[in-house]
């Protein structure tokens, strides 16, 4: 009996899709659609990193219709299954399996040793991004020395002028032409959400973890936009994770403003889909509003503004105090430079960009 393992449905341990729908073999099977191209991404996190990756699989589908796409990541949670063949976790097995099939596109993004030690460890006619050498993380070649640069020194991170898709499709010798991020909203998990729709919903994504809490808004401001806005008729609704939940709950006190509380990171994604627009730091809660192709005022202090695309949708607001910490976690000069981002200020940029 013959079977295609050359097709982009076969699956090899069960019956692939087309057999347990129409009752296909692979002889004649009308359904057999040859792989033109074995693609490996590695970009393991964080998750925000992980979403603004996602348009190298919109551009790698145009030139390759019939690719298939491999993706290795700790948050495998986070990427859209019906865009993206394998989406794995980093593992033994899965390591295994990727150092014994060769590949025609292997991408590493990550400067971590274990994603560019298992760049180096595959086999594939090319190569982007970074590998192992001599003990250290290096660009695989001239293509990913931009990015790699940038990253090394602070004084070349400061005067870059491109954003990060741009840094990423030209480590993989190709031009950013504005392609989307990929998020899947869970339309279809059934989430309900007492929300009133009648008024614009100003999403607040009130923290920014705790690596660079120099990027931290304090509650007091926190809680005068919110009283600026809601005087104003719209609807103020708090997000956060488990780490905001005393924060969002502070304010919520004091302001009257909604908090439906923390969830799992799917219905998380989903109640930020349901925001006219969103205030956040730099932080994922930024990553998933731009993926999910939102409004948004973005306040930055410590990172290069250059990096980020906002793809016509939003507006960048940063301290009136120039910020001296630049990827810092911690503040030179004690007090943060977001002190002095006034909340009339941001309310300015959100009527703004409501009116785009």
């Amino acid at each position: 009996m013959l079977f295609k393992a050359d097709c982009l449905h076969f699956l090899g341990h069960i019956p692939c899709k087309p057999h347990k729908e129409h009752g296909y073999h692979c002889d004649g099977c009308p359904a057999y659609r040859k792989i033109e191209k074995r693609i490996l991404i590695i970009k393991l996190g964080a998750i925000g990193d992980v979403i603004r990756t996602t348009p190298l699989v919109t551009r790698y589908k145009q030139l390759y219709p019939d690719a298939k796409i491999t993706w290795i990541t700790l948050t495998p949670a986070i990427l859209p299954k019906g865009e993206i063949h394998e989406i794995l976790p980093l593992n033994a097995e899965t390591i295994l399996y990727v150092q014994n099939t060769d590949w025609d596109i292997a991408i590493n993004l990550d400067k971590e040793k274990e994603a560019s030690g298992l760049l180096k460890s595959i086999v594939a006619k090319e190569k982007f991004g970074f590998i192992l050498k001599d003990g250290a993380t290096q660009p695989v070649n001239d293509l990913a020395n931009h990015k790699f640069y940038t990253g090394l020194f602070d004084d070349v991170s400061k005067a870059n002028t491109k954003n990060y898709c741009t840094e990423i499709f030209e480590l993989c010798g190709m031009e950013y032409q504005g392609e989307p991020y990929l998020l899947d909203n869970h339309s279809n998990a059934g989430y309900v959400w007492d929300l009133d729709r009648s008024k614009p919903i100003i999403g607040f994504n009130t923290g920014c973890g705790d690596r660079w809490t120099t990027r931290l808004w304090s509650i007091e401001k926190w809680v005068n936009l919110t009283r600026a806005l809601m005087a104003k008729g719209y609807t103020v609704l708090l997000l956060g994770g488990k780490q905001e939940d005393e924060r969002n709950k502070d304010i919520q006190s004091l302001t009257g403003a909604l908090y439906l509380g923390h969830f799992p990171l799917p219905q998380f994604i989903n109640l930020i889909d349901q925001c006219t627009l969103v205030v956040t730091q730099v932080t994922m809660g930024m990553h998933l509003t731009l993926g999910l192709q939102k409004k948004i005022v973005l306040m930055n202090n410590i990172f290069n503004p250059h990096e980020f695309d906002l793809f016509g949708k939003g507006k960048i607001i940063q301290p009136e105090k120039a910020c001296k910490c630049f990827y810092r976690g911690s503040c030179v000069d004690g007090t943060s430079c977001m002190e002095t981002l006034s909340p009339d200020s941001v309310l300015e940029a959100v009527e703004e960009v409501l009116g785009l």
